[in-house]
């Protein structure tokens, strides 16, 4: 249903990855349905950073049709470090299309507000995925991080077409068949920014996972945070948010508009594999003294 389809360099300030359906470039952020199935029990999730690659990719909420870039920091662009034992992220990582932590709201679980993103998801099935890749995944758990004082949640979901899928339907069933898996995600979300000097990052409900039911009330919150923000309940102001609520496939919407394909999007893109060496300190491995 989907193609992925780019512009500018890979590893560029100007590199953009758009998502196309039925020849027409379209918002991953407010396009692509949250549900993929009548029964809510699957979603479509946006992949931005396949695993064990560091270039931290994500959804341009700021952009009009909010394509994939590579995020930028202090001018550069921003790699994740190689925290041994962990080779960049350890999982698929990417959002779910629909949903917002909104910013104005203070969740009454974590007491910190949101973080102005789409919800983050970690895909934990075998395949190795693509940059804007939209995968069905359901739902296992979830854990909340605290960063930078805004609430950061962090699903874990798996594709329904992993092999493993049939038999992972509640967090526990991770630890039965992925152990360790839940205390290295914890601990990787834990370190990965102290190679850069900053501290451990902290998370709500001391760092525990919760399950399956609460991490299905969080999605519907998102879900309903986005629905204001994409009717036009929540004014789209400095002092609230930066997001480009561009779409065109939402009628309710006062942002929906036609958008005209460029002519350098006329093609399909070829996913081509990430180097297999990143110069400099985005390649090198850190050793993180820092408690599981």
């Amino acid at each position: 249903m989907y193609e992925t389809v780019c512009s500018g360099k890979r590893y560029t300030t100007s590199h953009r990855i758009y998502i196309k359906k039925d020849g027409q470039i379209i918002s991953p952020f407010h396009d692509i349905p949250l549900y993929a199935n009548k029964e809510r029990t699957v979603v479509n999730m946006i992949v931005e950073i396949p695993r064990w690659t560091n270039a931290k990719l994500e959804i341009a909420t700021g952009e009009k049709m909010n394509p994939l870039k590579q995020d930028v920091k202090k001018g550069k662009l921003r790699f994740v470090r190689n925290c041994f034992p962990y080779k960049g992220y350890i999982w698929n990582y990417g959002a779910l299309p629909q949903t917002w932590e909104d910013p104005t709201q203070v969740h009454p679980d974590t007491q910190a507000r949101g973080d102005n993103d789409p919800i983050d998801v970690c895909e934990i099935g075998e395949q190795i995925g693509y940059p804007g890749q939209v995968k069905q995944v359901k739902i296992l758990g979830v854990m909340a991080l605290l960063d930078e004082g805004e609430t950061d949640w962090k699903l874990i979901a798996i594709d329904i077409n992993d092999p493993l899928a049939n038999v992972l339907n509640d967090i526990d069933d991770i630890k039965t068949h992925y152990p360790e898996l839940i205390s290295a995600t914890h601990h990787w979300f834990k370190i990965y920014k102290m190679p850069d000097g900053k501290p451990a990052n902290h998370f709500a409900f001391g760092g525990q996972c919760k399950d399956k039911s609460y991490a299905h009330r969080v999605i519907e919150e998102t879900h309903e945070a986005w629905k204001r923000l994409i009717l036009g309940k929540i004014p789209c102001r400095a002092d609230t948010h930066d997001i480009d609520v561009t779409n065109i496939t939402l009628d309710q919407s006062p942002y929906k508009a036609q958008v005209k394909l460029h002519k350098q999007w006329d093609s399909k893109m070829d996913f081509i594999e990430e180097p297999s060496r990143i110069d400099g300190k985005d390649n090198k491995w850190y050793h993180i003294k820092a408690q599981l």
